[in-house]
């Protein structure tokens, strides 16, 4: 710790004692993400410009000291935490937005706000679809990072999809740049894509160039109910058979339907209380809405209980308010929540739906389940009372069970929050020794010295040992 102490009063006076703080609250502010485990580092960095970066990261390099980099820290999974502890970077001050009105792209920097990156386009009639739940706080930065996706995923695809060129920093401090602004690359490997998804382990991204599509001239929203969860998912499974491609396809259980009316003291379908439903959005131009919709109802009429489509915008935000409310709301069901957004194939859609049934059984725990059906990314929510030891023990191996059942169905234990530190004891189910091997030999040629982000991804971590903060964040139960 005394070398961590003289590397950091080095870098104090490289950069400036107000771009490096140590004080009690800069360093607990920093230490946790969404997860909320804390790990205190011992520096809390505000570059002055991105020059800063590269100094920061030579002098980690040269005194072995950790750096994690973070934007708002919304990562659900302790990405963002130092679990290390050394020093954290915070990039939020970095937040430039310009929109490139006549190609079609944003030039963004890390610390830009993805809804503001959104809003921004619309103003020019552009749209840029991935759209976290988290948009109105989580940065550009850790969407690259993790590949966020969101509710447009299905149709549109996610970050991964609509990035275009990144800058940034390589873990020894160099400066480099993956990719152009332009529609076809092919000069050489594809390092871009390698830093998506890579959780700040490969490199520390500082700028990002998005491809941006026209923004729909039309939209149009239909809410439906059925009988079962089975039901609905056989429901979507023929409509996608129809070639129709919702820009929203959102799923809600019964159980997440039954803590969304009992938050709002309102039945979504008057006289059908607590039945799974489906909320679809069609977007395009006014002649496609036209077509679509007249399939759509269709279907609807032949595989619905009841259904009821949006006549206007303001009705639209009416029939949005079942899903915004469900996951706050499932609560009341425990004052513990395990979030878990695996993603499951079309194909094994009904054997995940008798999966859960049965986990709900085994456990006795409640386990409302809602999520984004057009692309199969569904969010699993374990609730339990975490004071209850017995409760958490079955909520512990209920997620061990998930993740196992996940695999074996052909789908994937992350869709949208990465490994981080919570689903570490889970890659060698998804991943191969062959393969995991490959993924940290790119990490020891990329960043020999395990500067970026260590702890993270390859080695498991014993969540279940750490209590996590009793805190309450502005993006909690959105």
């Amino acid at each position: 710790m005394a070398a961590r102490s003289t590397a950091t009063s080095l870098l104090s006076r490289r950069l400036g004692a107000a771009a490096v703080r140590t004080s009690a609250a800069a360093l607990f502010d920093a230490s946790f993400d969404s997860l909320k485990l804390s790990f205190l580092p011992e520096a809390v960095i505000f570059p002055r410009n991105k020059a800063d970066i590269g100094v920061v990261l030579l002098l980690a390099n040269e005194h072995n000291i950790p750096v994690t980099v973070r934007g708002r820290g919304t990562s659900l999974t302790g990405s963002a935490a130092p679990r290390r502890g050394g020093w954290v970077i915070d990039l939020l001050q970095f937040d430039r937005i310009k929109i490139d009105v006549t190609a079609g792209m944003a030039e963004v920097e890390a610390g830009a706000k993805v809804a503001d990156i959104q809003n921004a386009a619309e103003k020019v009639g552009w749209f840029y679809p991935p759209d976290p739940s988290s948009k109105e706080y989580c940065t550009i930065g850790g969407n690259v990072a993790c590949n966020s996706g969101g509710m447009h995923g299905g149709k549109y695809g996610v970050t991964r999809d609509f990035v275009m060129a990144l800058k940034g920093f390589m873990p020894n401090g160099d400066w480099v740049e993956w990719g152009t602004p332009t529609r076809k690359y092919a000069a050489g490997f594809n390092l871009r894509d390698l830093w998506i998804g890579s959780e700040g382990m490969l490199g520390i991204v500082t700028d990002a160039v998005l491809r941006l599509i026209p923004q729909p001239a039309a939209r149009w929203t239909l809410l439906l109910s059925f009988s079962t969860e089975a039901a609905a998912f056989r429901a979507v499974a023929k409509l996608f058979r129809l070639r129709v491609r919702p820009a929203i396809c959102e799923f809600l259980d019964r159980y997440s339907v039954q803590c969304a009316e009992a938050a709002t003291g309102e039945t979504v379908f008057p006289g059908q209380p607590g039945r799974p439903v489906i909320l679809l959005e069609l977007a395009g131009s006014p002649a496609e809405i036209r077509a679509e919709r007249l399939i759509l109802l269709k279907w609807a009429r032949e595989n619905a209980l009841a259904f009821r489509a949006a006549k206007t915008r303001e009705d639209a935000e009416r029939l949005w308010a079942v899903r915004r409310k469900c996951s706050g709301a499932m609560f009341e069901l425990g004052d513990s929540k395990l979030n878990e957004d695996i993603v499951v194939p079309l194909r094994s859609y009904g054997k995940f739906v008798r999966f859960i049934d049965g986990l709900r059984r085994s456990s006795q725990l409640s386990i409302p389940c809602f999520g984004h059906l057009g692309d199969g990314n569904i969010h699993v929510n374990i609730m339990y009372r975490g004071a209850d030891p017995e409760q958490r023990r079955a909520a512990e191996a209920a997620v061990e069970e998930l993740m196992a059942a996940v695999v074996k169905l052909g789908g994937a234990i992350s869709g949208e929050h990465g490994i981080g530190l919570a689903k570490s004891p889970f890659l060698r189910l998804q991943h191969s020794p062959a393969q995991v091997n490959a993924m940290m030999a790119v990490k020891s040629a990329l960043d020999p010295k395990g500067i970026l982000n260590p702890g993270k991804m390859f080695e498991v971590f014993p969540v279940w040992e750490h209590k996590r903060l009793s805190i309450a964040l502005p993006w909690d139960h959105k």
